[in-house]
């Protein structure tokens, strides 16, 4: 999950920082998350996550469908 959410980052050039801001999820998280230190976190988290990439949350957890 976290590879992905990295990824999605990286294609709406985003920082996570910026992630963080848009988001409401601390800095840290996001990172801990990209970074497979964070393997669980809500769904409340992974909502806000998402909703600031602009994908749904099966998104991060699915390739897509070709």
């Amino acid at each position: 999950m976290g590879y992905k959410i990295k990824e999605l980052r990286e294609e709406k050039r985003m920082t996570q920082e910026e992630l963080a801001e848009k988001s409401g999820v601390s800095r840290g998280t996001i990172s801990a998350l990209e970074n497979g230190s964070m393997r669980n976190t809500g769904s409340k988290t992974l909502l806000k996550i998402a909703s600031a990439l602009g994908v749904t949350v099966d998104r991060i957890f699915f390739a897509e469908s070709v």
